[in-house]
């Protein structure tokens, strides 16, 4: 009998040896289990090389999912706005399924999409060094610096970036704006000396000065267009274009006084051809360039042309498709 007890008492051992010995390697790897999942889900930075140069742009994933990632084996829609971007084809990513269209070497595509922006979340700047009443409806702000005054509004901002672009392209004699009155402000014969000679509505050249090609000259060019041009006389230099059509530098015009234009600064196509397009606009009053958002989707600033019946609402102003304009030194 006491064998039969101490046999039992054995077996108790054993089986209790054996229940904490399981327990340790099932405690062991489910802590394993647990810290490789904890591992799986850490947010590390990680490194986007742009396609347009060698500028590394260093993201994070809380920012933005690349479109090759997925979570739980489904693929994640990326953040359409890199908050890290330093110009407009960094900051702005194409939603997807869309790619943005080719630019040709030297264009007014490339030369928007590589135009420097502020730091994101800038607020809109006036004039006068104030901010903008309404600081809601703005995806980016350019870089673009006001000139002196109330001057740089809508159509000035305008006119101002298809300037600088052809000077910064050495094309000077396609830079020419007409005055409200009609008359043809070119820049070639303001870089040859001649001034605006303006008695009442009648306006002339005069020769003044020195033949002068500096960038500072040529600023103070721009900004004499600025004084007597507007969207009344920028809307007669253009020709409807189709919205399917649409291209960088084409506008959103509507002459008046006061009227209004939004200028298109990227555009993207998907494999259907369906296109969409981001825009941007100075204002009233003067202020700086600045992308806006779309009022039909709170995260994404791009405006698809499927979504597109008859009118386009801009957060500040609404257009129709009769609106949509190319300026006369970029039509072919």
């Amino acid at each position: 009998m006491g064998g039969w007890l101490n046999m039992k008492r054995y077996l108790y051992v054993i089986m209790l040896f054996a229940f904490i010995c399981v327990s340790i390697v099932f405690q062991n790897k489910y802590f394993h289990k647990q810290k490789a999942l904890i591992l799986e889900t850490e947010q590390t930075p990680f490194t986007v090389l742009t396609s347009s140069d060698d500028t590394k742009v260093s993201l994070s994933n809380r920012e933005i999912t690349e479109p090759d990632q997925a979570v739980n084996g489904q693929p994640v829609q990326r953040s359409l706005i890199y908050s890290t971007g330093i110009t407009l084809e960094e900051r702005f990513n194409t939603p997807s399924g869309y790619q943005r269209l080719d630019k040709p070497v030297g264009s007014l595509q490339g030369y928007l999409r590589k135009y420097e922006l502020k730091p994101d979340k800038s607020p809109v700047l006036l004039y006068d060094g104030g901010k903008k009443r309404n600081q809601e409806a703005h995806a980016a702000v350019f870089s673009m610096p006001l000139v002196k005054g109330d001057l740089q509004q809508c159509a000035d901002s305008v006119m101002r970036m298809y300037g600088e672009y052809l000077w910064s392209a050495g094309a000077y004699d396609s830079i020419a704006f007409h005055l409200t009155n009609g008359f043809l402000m070119d820049y070639s014969s303001w870089k040859d000396g001649k001034r605006l000679n303006v008695e009442g509505n009648k306006v002339s050249w005069e020769k003044r000065e020195a033949f002068d090609d500096s960038n500072e000259s040529f600023l103070t060019y721009l900004r004499q267009v600025m004084i007597y041009a507007g969207t009344i006389s920028l809307e007669k230099e253009c020709s409807s274009v189709e919205l399917n059509r649409i291209l960088s530098g084409d506008l959103l015009i509507r002459g008046g006084s006061p009227g209004h234009c939004v200028m298109v600064v990227d555009v993207a196509e998907d494999a259907l051809g369906n296109r969409c397009f981001l825009l941007a606009q100075g204002y009233m009053p003067a202020q700086e360039f600045q992308v806006l958002k779309n009022p039909l989707h709170k995260d994404d600033p791009w405006y698809y042309v499927s979504e597109i019946k008859d009118s386009i609402n801009t957060p500040e102003f609404e257009f129709n498709v009769g609106n949509l304009k190319r300026w006369k030194a970029f039509i072919q």
